[in-house]
């Protein structure tokens, strides 16, 4: 049986643009340390082992797509310098984070637990994704989802 799926091109398919952004390993790392509060070029270096250059890169690219903002600082006797603040696009990626460290945590955690979790500000308990359908419904298995072509979606020629 064709799959349905071959009717439609994915040329302007917005999984593939979005990691284009993310698809890098150590971009997922610096964005960790952003959203843990761990804003500051050399802080990052250290806590995570990312070679010099390639942080550069990571942090420049995220600026460059609306990920980041730098914002300047200086410390007395000392020159400006950045931080590396959460735009509105990147406070957005708080739930795919959440989503990856809890697949992480399933599937890939040490005996003794992940070194990590995600706890809600108000009452404590661990956060966790959970898909809804814009009606409320949850979506328990991945089954449960059908794929179908989007408004943007194109009719492959052929």
């Amino acid at each position: 049986m064709r799959p349905a799926a071959l009717d439609w091109s994915v040329e302007n398919c917005t999984i593939a643009r979005a990691m284009e952004i993310l698809g890098e390993r150590w971009t997922l790392v610096v964005l960790r340390e952003v959203f843990n509060g761990v804003r500051r070029f050399d802080d990052m270096r250290v806590r995570t082992g990312i070679p010099r250059q390639v942080l550069a890169n990571r942090l420049a690219m995220l600026v460059e797509r609306g990920v980041l903002r730098r914002e300047p600082y200086r410390e007395p006797g000392s020159r400006e310098r950045h931080e590396y603040r959460l735009t509105g696009m990147g406070l957005d990626l708080w739930p795919v984070l959440v989503a990856v460290l809890g697949w992480g945590d399933r599937y890939l955690a040490d005996p003794e637990g992940s070194p990590l979790t995600a706890a809600h500000r108000d009452c404590g308990a661990e956060v966790r994704v959970e898909l809804r359908c814009e009606r409320g419904h949850e979506i328990a298995r991945p089954r449960d989802v059908v794929p179908r072509p989007g408004p943007g979606a194109r009719r492959r020629a052929g």
